[in-house]
């Protein structure tokens, strides 16, 4: 009997997801996490809840909402109450 030699395949890659810059959208609110897009908004006001709350768990963090109808960067920071 002759060996078998295995052939073992090289186990492919894990695929790399990338989002969309938040310039891409064309309605909404983006999130933004040091630079990097997290999420995606219907309104202004879900999307601050969701930096606010974000920033008062990190507050390192470098949080801001993107508009994307008029193409502008908001900075999030937490006020002193």
């Amino acid at each position: 009997m002759r060996a078998r030699k295995q052939q073992l395949a090289a186990a492919p890659a894990p695929r790399r997801t990338t989002r969309a810059a938040p310039e891409t959208l064309t309605s909404g609110y983006a999130l933004v996490v040091d630079r990097q897009m997290k999420g995606e908004f219907k309104t202004h006001d879900a999307a601050r809840h969701r930096a606010e709350s974000l920033k008062r768990r990190f507050p390192a963090l470098q949080v801001q909402i993107f508009d994307a109808e008029k193409k502008h960067f908001e900075r999030v920071e937490l006020t002193e109450a």
